[in-house]
């Protein structure tokens, strides 16, 4: 693509095409799309999914009213490359963003708080379509709430160049390090936004951002952000479908939150706990009560879903809309976690940066009433790829994927198969992945999952798991299944494609 290509549609120029495509408001019959993506939250964090530590009756009660899968995967094992797969449909061979690179320079001040004048992650490829663009050629509105990840301010990757009418919350994740935070960002149409612009926490920046004082700032940003998705989803009246997607920062670290009933319930029920001395380089204050601080930052979380599901039943939307809840990794132990404590696994091997089980095998809900049927648990095998051919298919868009495909962008394409039938009840229906595929470079691993076969490469060792029979991934058996080795190592050859900002190393192809 030549420069001046990449320049226009840095412009949002894809993004103004397919949005001048969608008409005027009419009655919907097309369904509405909710997708809570929380952040950090292992397999096994939820009681619908075997915790015993943690309350979270509303997304269990979102279970019994919907379809539990238990074999569904996030695009990578940590944050930006997970939602960028999710977003661009494309696994992490293929995609361009494919780590958490990060982007911070200058130096503002907020009262007498030091912060970055220019802040976010990698930019995804402004020449490929990406998921609220679709939807906006769908004739969806479309509401983003919580982290963005996909490209620093100022950059060519921001809410208001991909499709987004609506946006509050964190554009840098690593922002997001801290609850109360010194600003966060805001695009909105409505008010006349030209660009994605900061607000800042005027009550929040009269205390330091680290030590004693800290936790004197009133201004919780998982609560705002939360606040702001609600008076979104307010606003909808059901003659124009509507995309949410709502990526709230809980449970990440760090472990703050308000000291009401939530917390002060787990401090009792954790009464001898932990304590973690802080990382202020990380953005991660001290935390006295990390147990507790945990628990009830997952319990915080399901009561915005049960919010989100009382509004939509009070504006009548209910039957409507699909809702989806998932992670964007597994659980993590920075800022003082303790998912061993939890068990926050669920009896898989690895953490989040791991291609074990454990860093990419993810909750995922989905509850849509009169359409998905109540109650059922699913092991179909799907991956955040998947996302964008499925909401493609339920929203009747029949130009998936050669539409969308950019002619002059060399190799573009997209990597999902969709599951509607699944959802639908069509399992005979249902097309299947031969393989699901992931790279992260900063472990330097490969994972690849080929029916109940499992291949992890390490630094450019293959090592082989059969999860019928070894879920927690113990016992390497390579050297017993040299064909299988050889057939999965042929996947990475083909599904690999280089790219120079994050490099892993490849398996000998000639053994």
């Amino acid at each position: 693509m030549k420069r001046t290509e990449k320049m226009l549609l840095c412009t949002g120029l894809i993004s103004a095409a397919f949005a001048a495509n969608a008409g005027a408001a009419e009655k919907n019959t097309k369904p509405n799309i909710i997708f809570i993506l929380c952040d950090d939250m292992g397999y096994g964090d939820l009681g619908c999914y075997g915790q015993k530590y943690i309350q979270t009756p509303n997304l269990d009660r979102m279970a019994q009213e919907g379809m539990r899968f238990t074999q569904a995967y996030a695009g990578s094992p940590v944050s930006a490359p997970s939602r960028a797969s999710l977003m661009t449909g494309q696994h992490s061979g293929h995609g361009h963003v494919r780590g958490n690179k990060e982007y911070w320079t200058g130096e503002v001040m907020y009262g007498n708080n030091k912060d970055y004048a220019v802040v976010g992650q990698e930019p995804y490829d402004p020449g490929h379509i990406i998921l609220p663009e679709i939807m906006k050629g769908n004739g969806y509105t479309t509401g983003m709430f919580g982290k963005w990840a996909g490209g620093y301010e100022g950059s060519c990757s921001t809410p208001d160049k991909r499709g987004v009418d609506e946006y509050y919350g964190y554009i840098c994740q690593f922002q997001a390090h801290l609850y109360y935070p010194n600003f966060l960002n805001r695009y909105s149409r409505s008010a006349g936004d030209t660009a994605v612009v900061r607000v800042v926490m005027d009550e929040n920046i009269k205390y330091p951002m680290y030590g004693d004082d800290y936790k004197k700032r009133p201004q919780y940003s998982a609560d705002m952000i939360h606040q702001e998705a609600l008076a979104w989803l307010d606003k909808q009246d059901g003659k124009q479908p509507f995309y949410g997607f709502f990526t709230y920062t809980l449970p990440h670290a760090e472990l703050a939150q308000p000291n009401d009933s939530i917390l002060k319930g787990y401090k009792q029920k954790f009464f001898v706990d932990k304590t973690w001395g802080g990382s202020e380089g990380s953005r991660y204050n001290p935390a006295v009560h990390t147990h507790a601080e945990f628990a009830g930052m997952i319990t915080r979380l399901d009561a915005y879903v049960g919010e989100i599901l009382a509004k939509l039943k009070e504006k009548g939307l209910d039957e409507n809309t699909i809702v989806i809840f998932s992670s964007d990794n597994g659980p993590h132990e920075e800022g003082g976690a303790d998912p061993e404590f939890f068990g926050r696994d669920g009896k898989l091997r690895g953490l989040k940066r791991q291609c074990y089980e454990g860093g990419i095998r993810v909750p995922f809900i989905v509850r849509w009433p009169g359409h998905v049927q109540a109650g059922t648990v699913n092991d179909h095998q799907l991956a955040f790829y998947d996302v964008m051919p499925t909401f493609c298919e339920l929203a009747g868009d029949k130009k998936f994927p050669k539409k969308y495909l950019n002619k002059k962008l060399e190799g573009d394409c997209f990597d999902g198969i969709s599951f509607a039938p699944t959802l639908l009840g069509q399992n005979d229906k249902q097309q299947k992945h031969d393989y699901l595929y992931w790279e992260f470079h900063e472990t330097d691993q490969i994972g690849v999952r080929m029916g109940d076969w499992k291949l992890v490469v390490k630094q450019g060792v293959p090592h082989l798991y059969d999860l019928a029979t070894d879920i927690h991934e113990d016992r390497d058996v390579a050297a017993e299944h040299p064909d299988i080795v050889k057939q999965m190592k042929e996947i990475i050859r083909k599904e690999h494609r280089p790219n120079d900002l994050f490099k892993v190393t490849l398996p000998d192809f000639d053994k």
